[in-house]
């Protein structure tokens, strides 16, 4: 399952830049607890689909995994030992814009430690500093 749009409309996009916190997606919509991003980064599909399977393998059946985050970006690239100029490169990559407070993941249907223990495997897969977030009560 490759985490990329179906289409857009153009190829290629500007890098921007990330300021501020995040305002939306930064609380816990679906699940009891949540991975929770403490930087701003681009988080790669394929960071996001490494934790999806990485928590998917230690969950096994119990509990439910939500993808809070998508990615929309793509990340250009020039070629190795080309010289400048000659325009811009192509997409390597799609990436999702992860602002500090942003929630990647949700976890429902699980206990605490198990919990913890998913998230702290995910968390070794991705490129930004996270934390545990839990629902209040």
């Amino acid at each position: 399952m490759r985490l990329m749009p179906k289409r857009v409309k153009f190829r290629k996009s500007q890098r921007g830049r990330i300021k501020g916190k995040a305002t939306r997606g930064n609380t816990l919509a679906i699940g009891e607890y949540g991975l929770q991003s403490l930087e701003s980064g681009w988080v790669s599909a394929e960071e996001l689909e490494a934790g999806r399977i990485a928590s998917s393998h230690f969950l096994g059946k119990s509990g439910r995994l939500y993808i809070r985050v998508f990615p929309h970006k793509s990340v250009t690239a020039k070629p190795v030992e080309t010289r400048m100029g000659k325009g811009k490169g192509e997409p390597e990559f799609w990436a999702a814009v992860v602002k500090p407070g942003t929630i990647l993941y949700e976890l429902a249907g699980v206990p605490e430690d198990s919990a913890r223990q998913a998230f702290n495997r995910v968390a070794h897969k991705l490129s930004v500093k996270v934390r545990m977030v839990t629902r209040r009560a």
